[in-house]
């Protein structure tokens, strides 16, 4: 049967960051093929309304559909009895990123994670992070030497290392957090850099726009991890680990990253490019997402689905109430003391 009618799910969308874009990049290039897409999420925000409002998609508001590409559990538990499933797994450390076995299909976008969940007994197609490479593109070219280092880090100690190797290169220094000063339009920011330092689909999306990328993050639950300077030939191999730093496992000072600074030529930006359209672009990774749709079939029966559906809700109500209860406790508590 073809595919005409697609709902594109994540858990959240009220926030930016790497599932949320993602999401947002596999609904446009939908869209723009002509597909019948809808949107589904347990928290809408600013990205949900940005795929509302920019590319015309609404919630979901059909019974069934021909295909559902969803990422995290929840929304398996949630959709699956509505269709053909598919489930992203983005990481091997968020409880989300778990697969359920709800599932017809499951995507990896690296290879470590399609080791990872191979543990638990899930086969999966590697896909990797599509990157819209029309929208992330170079809009200004980059200096000859460098001059200016955006980080997108989400560490206070990173970017203090960051900053301190920019200060005696003579370097100018911005950062971006998306917990801290999120914005939509990340690509403007990112032209205006030479070179850019982060992970995953940070680094993607600077890639995508033709800057310098140093793999390197000090994040809680990874510690200090670093893959360094990018060149194609050595994304080939970090890429493995979605550029998360976990491929050569380096732990950064602020001499290694003057030493990344000193490797910067305007040729690997260029470069980096290049393997962006060749290997992140979103449009290869549609082409086999719909590709590998069409090898499935429904694992479970209608009724079975719509029984899980109902466990899932159920469960939440339960949750929610005892919370609330508990809340009531408390305040009851507290009111109390004071008199």
């Amino acid at each position: 049967m073809p595919i005409k009618t697609i709902l594109v799910a994540n858990h959240h969308l009220d926030s930016v960051g790497g599932s949320e874009t993602f999401t947002y990049a596999i609904i446009e290039a939908l869209a723009l093929r002509g597909y019948e897409v809808e949107y589904f999420t347990f928290s809408k925000g600013i990205t949900s309304d940005k795929i509302e409002h920019d590319l015309g998609v609404r919630f979901m508001s059909k019974y069934r559909y021909d295909l559902i590409l969803a990422n995290h559990h929840p929304c398996i538990d949630v959709l699956s009895h509505k269709g053909i499933i598919i489930q992203t797994c983005h990481g091997v450390f968020h409880e989300l990123e778990c697969p359920s076995k709800y599932a017809d299909g499951y995507v990896s976008i690296s290879e470590e994670v399609k080791q990872h969940i191979a543990k638990s007994k899930f086969e999966s197609e590697l896909i990797h992070n599509g990157i819209n490479c029309d929208r992330y593109k170079s809009y200004k070219p980059v200096a000859k030497k460098l001059s200016s280092v955006l980080s997108l880090s989400q560490s206070k100690l990173a970017n203090k290392k960051i900053e301190e190797a920019c200060s005696q290169l003579g370097i100018k220094f911005n950062k971006l957090n998306k917990f801290v000063n999120p914005i939509w339009c990340v690509e403007d920011l990112i032209n205006e850099a030479d070179l850019v330092i982060g992970l995953g689909r940070s680094a993607y999306e600077a890639m995508a726009c033709g800057r310098a990328v140093v793999v390197y993050d000090q994040r809680d639950y990874n510690s200090s991890k670093a893959d360094g300077y990018m060149i194609p030939e050595r994304i080939t191999k970090c890429i493995v680990n979605n550029c998360s730093g976990r491929y050569h496992n380096l732990e950064f000072q602020v001499e290694d990253l003057i030493n990344c600074f000193q490797l910067y030529t305007p040729k690997d930006a260029n470069d980096l490019r290049e393997y962006a359209l060749e290997n992140l672009n979103v449009e290869h990774a549609v082409d086999q997402y719909l590709t590998y749709a069409k090898t499935l079939k429904k694992r479970y029966g209608f009724l079975f689905l719509k029984y899980v559906q109902w466990q899932y809700v159920y469960q939440k109500g339960k949750l929610k109430r005892k919370l609330e209860r508990q809340q009531i406790r408390r305040a009851n508590r507290e009111k109390a003391r004071q008199t």
